[in-house]
């Protein structure tokens, strides 16, 4: 993960940023989707104004090392159960840095590392979810996962991909329900 600080309020703004190694860095409201509330802080004084607005209004946000390796690109892997079963490369439009497809990114079907695959699975697993949307952005690191996200969107990474991901998901809610099922079959 990019080094992250967290806050909901901060009497030392300066410290966060730090924290991160300063700027350029990435300000996210928690509560923010489709890359709403995601601002890339260009200099210290910017990075400062930014988060005194955000926490002036009771916002929890997280302060993010920015990693300019990417190139305004992120990896959305797909997870169900234990398996990547679908990964897209999203790309930022022109002097965009937010890859999100409702933010004018384009997506790409891609073939992802046993690294990345790996990392993603992990994510999810450490999160106790079954299924997640998991971005992961190349860095000189290796994989760096930005977010974990436990109710994804479809549409994008299906068309992208071209798969039946819901179908997916059903088919092994099915099969995990069907151990309980047979067990409470006959009973009462």
């Amino acid at each position: 993960m990019p080094t992250t600080g967290f806050a909901n309020a901060t009497d030392d703004i300066s410290d966060l940023i730090r924290i991160v190694q300063g700027a350029p860095l990435v300000v996210k409201l928690l509560e923010g989707s489709q890359g709403r509330g995601v601002v890339l802080a260009e200099t210290q004084q910017a990075a400062e104004s930014v988060i005194d607005a955000f926490t002036g209004l009771k916002a929890n946000i997280l302060v993010q090392q920015y990693i300019p390796e990417a190139g305004g690109s992120d990896i959305r892997c797909f997870v169900v159960g234990d398996k990547v079963i679908a990964a897209m490369k999203r790309q930022a439009p022109d002097g965009e840095f937010r890859s999100n497809l409702h933010r004018g990114g384009t997506a790409e079907m891609i073939k992802i590392t046993p690294q990345e695959r790996k990392t993603a699975v992990r994510a999810t697993k450490i999160l106790g979810l079954n299924v997640a949307g998991v971005d992961i952005l190349r860095s000189n690191q290796g994989p760096m996962v930005l977010e974990v996200n436990s109710s994804p969107g479809l549409e994008g990474i299906e068309t992208t991909t071209e798969k039946d991901i819901a179908c997916s998901i059903i088919e092994f809610i099915e099969a995990k329900a069907r151990p309980n099922h047979s067990k409470t079959k006959g009973k009462g």
